[in-house]
């Protein structure tokens, strides 16, 4: 806030007629240099030393010589007027060609699998200098690493799968669904599971982050069942070995399943009527919001999204 009401009727041209007069110490020369009447400047003039109670500029025989208070003002006035053109100017735009850049992004298995190889190949497609370093999801959301910058994006599943944070950015990457695999051998005659053949099979689980809940087994309890879960595994690719050549289950992304799975080991089926799908979203903070390098990223990151969707 201004600590003077006086200050409220100066404008930037004002504080351009005070640096040009104390650099050059000449009414007409800083006509000619603003290209404005000699009137002009004088009307300025009379605003500044209104607005400052001070005199500023003391006309002589060798021009106009600045006050001590002039002189204590230059280097304030000349930073408000490079302030003012930095805010014109914008903020510097990220130039991926130009620049090595690292970022840290904490995803599960799921973006790994499906998104993170396609962006990695659009980098080196253009020759880009973008190096990704990939953080392990744990129980929730790292919230404060966002904050801190520690971390540029946080990847995760919705909806409502962790506890939300107001102060941070979010989007919808993409829409899936689950299916249910086995090995070719032991795959049911059916279509579509009903419930109870879900639950009598044992199932293989693979953990897409360290919690003791997951969508799946969330939407059993609310239809008082439970499944037998005979492994836990880190990673999709695992769980696909351990049930190679027995009559367990895997509950998979479907576009995991696409991408993973050889058909002439494994077949699948859909899941039972009214297990839940899920989003993949994209989290990052407040700070990062107008950067642009994690506006870069995020751009990118949503591309890869957005061909996924459509194939």
């Amino acid at each position: 806030m201004l600590n003077s009401n006086l200050l409220r009727k100066l404008d930037m041209q004002d504080l351009m007629v005070f640096i040009a007069v104390y650099e050059q110490s000449s009414v007409t020369d800083v006509s000619e240099t603003l290209c404005v009447s000699q009137s002009t400047v004088s009307y300025c003039l009379k605003k500044l030393r209104t607005s400052f109670e001070d005199e500023l500029f003391i006309n002589t025989r060798t021009g106009m010589r600045p006050t001590y208070k002039a002189g204590t003002m230059y280097g304030h006035v000349q930073k408000i007027l490079e302030s003012i053109n930095l805010c014109h100017a914008g903020a510097p735009t990220f130039d991926p060609t130009r620049q090595a850049v690292t970022f840290n992004i904490c995803a599960p298995e799921y973006f790994e699998q499906l998104v993170l190889p396609r962006l990695l190949k659009r980098f080196d497609f253009d020759d880009l200098p973008v190096m990704v370093n990939m953080h392990k999801f744990e129980t929730d959301v790292p919230a404060d690493e966002l904050r801190d910058g520690s971390l540029d994006l946080v990847i995760g599943f919705g909806p409502n799968f962790h506890r939300s944070h107001t102060d941070l950015k979010s989007r919808m990457l993409l829409e899936d669904d689950l299916v249910c695999v086995f090995d070719k051998r032991a795959t049911p005659l059916e279509p579509r599971l009903s419930l109870q053949a879900f639950t009598e099979r044992r199932h293989v689980f693979p953990t897409p982050w360290t919690s003791t809940t997951n969508m799946v087994d969330g939407w059993l309890a609310r239809q008082a069942q439970k499944r037998q879960i005979v492994a836990r595994s880190n990673s999709y690719s695992a769980a696909l070995k351990m049930i190679t050549g027995t009559d367990f289950i895997l509950t998979l992304p479907r576009r995991i399943q696409r991408l993973l799975t050889n058909e002439a080991v494994f077949n699948h089926c859909e899941a039972p009527n009214g297990l839940p799908g899920f989003t993949l979203d994209m989290q990052w903070s407040q700070a990062a919001d107008q950067d642009s390098a994690n506006v870069w990223l995020r751009e990118q990151v949503i591309k890869v999204c957005s061909e996924l969707e459509a194939a």
